[in-house]
């Protein structure tokens, strides 16, 4: 299968190419040229299917005709050794919990399978020079990238994250390994930090020097294998009789989580409809409202992954409805929530549930407190676990959490990290020397 770019001013290319890339020339995102539907049996028959299973199709139908079948189900195996359920929390809404894997966070899924396509990607070339994986992170990007990859011969990962802006937990998770991975801390905020990957694709000299690629949801195999867990939700949700007039709510920053889950509604996934539930940063929010995308500065928050001024994947989701204004507010409705909205919800869902929330959760559960509709049943993303942010939790909802062993382990290393302005000079100039 061939992609071509959002921007529509660069030759279309292969999968390798589009993976190793990241980046199209023109700057624009890129997109498969057709998306298969999943025929109508796999959804009668979902529900016996084990998450391996469903997700060895849906790899099949995005990437089948590049990978040899054997090879792709191993890589599928390979980054999903954790599960992604579904649990109640109250009779019509439903969490999924995207929090089982090595970081504990959603990107797991996106970034161990980019680790290995690439690694895969790269064992097929010959002779090559180490690979460079460029990642801004406004909290668990970094951490998945980095311990997805931490390893890999071949790559090197440098992890540019805004200075005093994530959690102290998130920031453990990529500037304690060393090895092969980089943490870059830029004094500027995330919007910086993706400027600086972006510019560093399109500067000549730097593609010369070194080989460069994205491991963002900008690049195709951090963001399409995360359809994988939406399948597997309408699974476990048809399993329990509760698949009818589904909404799917998803936590949105940077969009790439939601745009994976509108990929799968082409591919055939029965989903009534989707809600992008957002924090302060409510610039897709207000495209909704008036049809009009106006990117600003992105505003800190609690639910920090999430703070975005100019959300990459809109780009997609335009791309992929047409430019449609109608289309696009058709399938997604937008909800917007302060801090003390979230901290409010934390609170009230814990105290009436005894359900933890994390920040970014907690958005996506009242958008569904908010938007549900009669006879609908929802089911939001739950991205994290809650004790990457536990001081934010715990004065939330009044009671301690408890931190998983794998995230204490992380919070025992030594920070090491590199100081960088949000001048782009500067950032090249580093570069050039490495």
């Amino acid at each position: 299968m061939l992609y071509y770019s959002t921007n529509h001013s660069s030759p279309e290319t292969t999968l390798e190419e589009a993976v190793v890339k990241g980046l199209a020339t023109d700057r624009g995102l890129y997109m498969p040229e057709h998306i298969k539907a999943l025929p109508k049996e796999f959804f009668n028959d979902i529900d016996k299917m084990s998450f391996h299973e469903i997700a060895c199709r849906v790899a099949d139908a995005f990437f089948g005709e590049d990978i040899p079948a054997d090879e792709l189900h191993r890589i599928v195996r390979d980054t999903l050794s954790f599960d992604c359920p579904v649990a109640e929390v109250n009779p019509n809404i439903y969490s999924l919990e995207l929090f089982h894997g090595p970081t504990l966070a959603f990107k797991d899924v996106g970034a161990r399978f980019m680790a290995r396509l690439l690694q895969y990607f790269i064992k097929k070339r010959s002779h090559t020079r180490t690979v460079n994986v460029l990642v801004a992170t406004s909290g668990d990007t970094g951490s998945a990238v980095a311990n997805g990859f931490l390893g890999v011969d071949g790559i090197h990962v440098y992890v540019l994250y805004p200075k005093g802006k994530v959690s102290p937990i998130q920031e453990c998770q990529f500037t304690t390994l060393g090895r092969n991975i980089t943490a870059v801390e830029v004094d500027g905020v995330f919007d910086d930090c993706q400027r600086l990957v972006k510019s560093a694709f399109m500067d000549q000299d730097l593609c010369q020097h070194l080989t460069l690629t994205s491991a963002n949801s900008i690049n195709v195999a951090r963001f399409l294998p995360q359809a994988f867990y939406y399948f597997n939700a309408y699974a476990r949700m048809k399993a329990i009789g509760k698949s009818d007039n589904l909404v799917i709510s998803v936590p949105s920053g940077n969009f790439g989580n939601i745009t994976a889950g509108l990929f799968a509604h082409r591919m055939g996934l029965p989903v009534k409809r989707f809600i992008a539930a957002n924090n302060a940063n409510d610039i897709f929010y207000n495209y909704l409202l008036s049809g009009v995308y106006s990117p600003k500065a992105s505003v800190q928050t609690i639910a920090n992954a999430m703070d975005v001024g100019d959300p990459s994947n809109f780009a997609r989701i335009f791309d992929l409805y047409g430019g449609s204004h109608e289309r696009i507010s058709s399938l997604i409705s937008g909800y917007t929530f302060s801090d003390d909205q979230i901290r409010e919800t934390m609170n009230e869902c814990y105290n009436h549930t005894g359900y933890i929330l994390d920040p970014h959760g907690a958005c996506g559960y009242r958008a569904l407190q908010s938007g549900l509709r009669e006879n609908e049943t929802g089911v939001f993303l739950e991205t994290a676990h809650p004790a990457k942010f536990k001081d934010t939790v715990e004065q939330a909802i009044g009671a301690e959490i408890q931190i998983p062993d794998r995230l204490a382990d992380f919070m025992k290393g030594q920070k090491q990290s590199v100081s960088m302005t949000s001048d782009f000079k500067d950032f090249k100039a580093y570069l050039m020397k490495q």
